[in-house]
């Protein structure tokens, strides 16, 4: 029997309690710093585009939309003013005209196993949606309106048995705002890429609050902070590679690991069709290493770029590496606009059945997250550490047999959380000052 099928049928005997721990909470009898010395793999399943609020508001215990109150956060025009009825939803003929203004379920008039219009998630648009915390401009600056006020019912998803069964993060967020490629790319490096001599088209203009007033690809310093691809091998045919990005330089976990001879790779769907250059579901912007000098065609650490099957076939035949990190392709991440919620969410539980079920599953642990909100509503105002984030709340399960049963963690964490616990593992020194003061999952785990 497949294990979310046992999940299921355990679910009964796992009450979550008022805090979000279980009676029956296994008590923690080892220090954590000497305690993840007895985890010898980590795998991280990086999903896309979905705020906590869209797909775990209904959860139980968590800091969810039933503590909003009703009122609370209604979305305004660009002078502040309340809209009546949410601004309509394009690009579907699903969605009713008349929308309240708050939010709705998005499973009574698009199925979860249906794909949704794709919703805004740029770099400058993350903190103009956000609006200094009073999270009223979601709907308004987005492609896709009302949209943005949606959520899915969460007892029907997938990974839902995974996360009543183990440990869900409700105070999670996305290390830095906007979308997919800047969150890949800090969550291996705890950096912001670079690019001064960027062509002058793709700079963004800023009024002199540092307000939008053109959107683009960098930042008037020279930072990239959205979609760019990598001027590094594979890119689509026909790019401009006066429009991609140059090599970066800065250090990665990756360059950590190896120089700690500790055993490691990114595996992506799509990665060998794209490497042969075949049709493929290879997101190119999905694979930070890419982007790195040190990763690029016929460099030594290009070996650690591997295929999603190459994955599996470690996990069930117990040869997985120390670290490994699993990227899902298009049409297969959950990624609003190419992806349908239950179909992506099925494919993760099978790459999370496929460690639990092998060779490696009593030393191991899952964390499941996703990049970033993808543009959908959360109700919680992220904390502020630095001009890059973080950005929205995001969901993340941790999973395996140090993960705690039946709780939810209220502790704040990030995507970088991710790298400190890597880090604290194998002795490694952080990459950044996010990462060296992100919580490892201190509280997610208890070892015996």
């Amino acid at each position: 029997m497949r294990l979310q099928h046992l999940l299921y049928l355990s679910l009964g005997v796992l009450s979550i309690s008022s805090c979000g721990v279980t009676k029956n909470a296994r008590h923690q009898e080892i220090p954590f710093d000497e305690g993840i010395k007895k985890i010898n793999h980590v795998v991280v399943i990086y999903m896309e585009n979905h705020s906590f609020d869209n797909l775990y508001g209904e959860f139980k215990g968590a800091n969810g939309i039933a503590n909003v109150r009703k009122g609370d956060f209604l979305q305004v025009d660009e002078n502040g003013k309340a809209y009546q009825y949410l601004p309509e939803i394009p690009r579907n003929n699903s969605f009713p005209t008349n929308l309240p203004n708050q939010f709705f379920n998005i499973d009574q008039y698009v199925p979860s196993d249906k794909a949704t219009p794709d919703v805004t998630h740029r770099f400058y648009h993350n903190q103009l949606q956000i609006n200094g915390g009073k999270m009223d401009k979601f709907a308004l600056y987005n492609d896709s309106k009302g949209l943005a006020m949606g959520y899915y019912n969460t007892e029907k998803l997938p990974l839902y048995p995974f996360a009543k069964a183990y440990t869900l993060c409700d105070n999670f967020f996305q290390s830095v705002f906007g979308g997919s490629y800047l969150n890949h790319i800090y969550m291996i490096s705890a950096a912001i890429p670079v690019w001064p001599d960027a062509p002058s088209s793709l700079v963004a203009k800023l009024d002199a609050n540092g307000k939008m007033i053109k959107d683009g690809v960098v930042t008037p310093d020279g930072y990239a902070i959205n979609h760019v691809l990598s001027r590094n091998k594979p890119y689509p045919a026909q790019s401009d590679t006066s429009k991609l990005l140059p090599s970066q330089t800065m250090p990665t976990i990756g360059d950590r690991l190896t120089a700690k001879n500790v055993s490691w790779a990114w595996y992506s769907e799509g990665w060998d069709d794209a490497v042969a250059e075949r049709k493929n579901n290879f997101a190119y912007n999905h694979e930070p290493f890419l982007y790195f000098a040190n990763y690029e065609d016929g460099k030594e650490g290009r070996q650690h770029m591997k295929d999603q099957n190459d994955f599996i076939k470690a996990a069930k035949e117990g040869t997985l590496p120390s670290v490994s990190f699993v990227k899902p392709g298009g049409g297969n991440d959950e990624h609003p606009g190419s992806s349908a919620v239950y179909s992506s969410e099925q494919l993760a539980v099978n790459l999370i059945n496929a460690v639990l079920e092998g060779p490696n599953a009593k030393d191991a642990l899952v964390i499941l997250t996703y990049d970033e909100f993808g543009g959908f509503f959360d109700h919680v105002n992220p904390p502020v550490v630095d001009r890059w984030g973080p950005g929205s709340r995001i969901p993340a399960i941790v999973i395996g047999p140090f993960a705690k049963r039946g709780v939810v963690d209220h502790t704040p964490y990030e995507t970088v959380s991710i790298l400190s616990f890597i880090e604290k593992r194998w002795g490694i020194d952080p990459l950044a000052e996010r990462d060296k003061k992100a919580n490892p999952f201190r509280n997610a785990l208890v070892f015996k």
